[in-house]
């Protein structure tokens, strides 16, 4: 479909706006306040597709605790996110046959998977329904799973806690949101989920193991560059926490349980979001591209072109 000249320059402002810039040839424009999300129940999903403006739409599965519709959420200029075009999710190996039946009603072409070898070796490979394509593009968590795996595998409450403790997990959480943006495989593979989106007709879904940082981090940038206000772009980040709270909360017990952890809290902050993860990575894009559209233009090399079609794809 032609898209007009007038049509073309509002999807740039509302995209510009979003990310805190306008062009220069723009004037400018009046926005809609920002609200935040409010959580949507666990109704099952043909019961979530038309929720109020700005809610989060959770799709419940049996082996699989954070998959989501990023559908919904309000722009800058009053539109809407479309639903059914745009999914995230944690790992997908342990979905059960009900689940798969869930997925294939959301009828999905092309499932993008950003876990790396070791990830896919320990959880297994996703279990995807009929006509849903895998693609491996794996992001590097910075050695965040096996740093996991080797603290709790140690039974070492002195080792645990010199590798955790005192603020330690959070730092490395910090590190690696650093590296979404320091690392260029990173950036090229953040780059590419965003293009394939942009190029869809067909809905996809992307995820990690949890569904949380850099699921999180890739649809931040997506509702931002939409033209998602940054508050609610924020709210859908936090929400994994909402999501993942029981099971691992569950987690946490099992370890304590089953001897492997005295002080299993120490992997909360592994376990979690926190906006100042989130805020590394953007302070990092901040110091070596000028902030957020700098990142997106220069650090991921998304053209306007790319900028518009995401828009013309996903709102209205």
């Amino acid at each position: 479909m032609r898209i007009s000249r007038t049509r073309t320059a509002t999807g740039l402002v509302i995209s510009a706006l979003a990310l805190g810039t306008l062009p220069a040839w723009a004037a400018p424009a009046e926005t809609v306040a920002p609200t935040a999300p409010r959580h949507a129940s666990h109704a099952p999903a043909h019961q979530a597709a038309h929720h109020a403006a700005d809610t989060v739409r959770h799709i419940p599965l049996q082996g699989a605790v954070n998959v989501r519709d990023v559908g919904g959420y309000r722009t800058y200029d009053g539109e809407r996110v479309a639903y059914g075009r745009v999914f995230r999710a944690d790992a997908l190996g342990k979905l059960t046959d009900a689940d798969l039946g869930t997925l294939a009603g959301l009828g999905l072409k092309k499932v993008i998977d950003f876990r790396v070898a070791a990830e896919v070796q320990y959880d297994g490979a996703d279990r995807l329904p009929a006509g849903a394509s895998p693609v491996s593009r794996p992001i590097t968590d910075n050695g965040l799973f096996t740093q996991l795996l080797t603290a709790i595998g140690s039974k070492d409450p002195v080792k645990q806690e010199e590798m955790l403790g005192n603020g330690r997990a959070a730092a490395f959480m910090r590190e690696v949101y650093r590296t979404f943006v320091t690392d260029s495989v990173n950036r090229a593979q953040f780059a590419a989920t965003l293009r394939d989106i942009a190029d869809s007709r067909s809905p996809l879904l992307y995820h990690c193991t949890a569904g949380k940082d850099r699921t999180g981090w890739t649809t931040y940038l997506l509702l931002r560059l939409v033209g998602v206000p940054d508050r609610t772009a924020v709210g859908d980040y936090l929400a994994s926490n909402t999501y993942r709270a029981a099971y691992d909360a569950r987690l946490r017990e099992a370890l304590k349980q089953g001897g492997f952890m005295q002080n299993p809290d120490l992997i909360i902050p592994l376990q979690e979001v926190r906006t100042d993860y989130l805020g590394t990575a953007l302070d990092e894009a901040a110091k070596r591209y000028g902030g957020l559209q700098g990142y997106l233009t220069k650090g991921l090399g998304l053209d306007a072109g790319t900028i518009l079609k995401l828009r013309e794809s996903l709102v209205g």
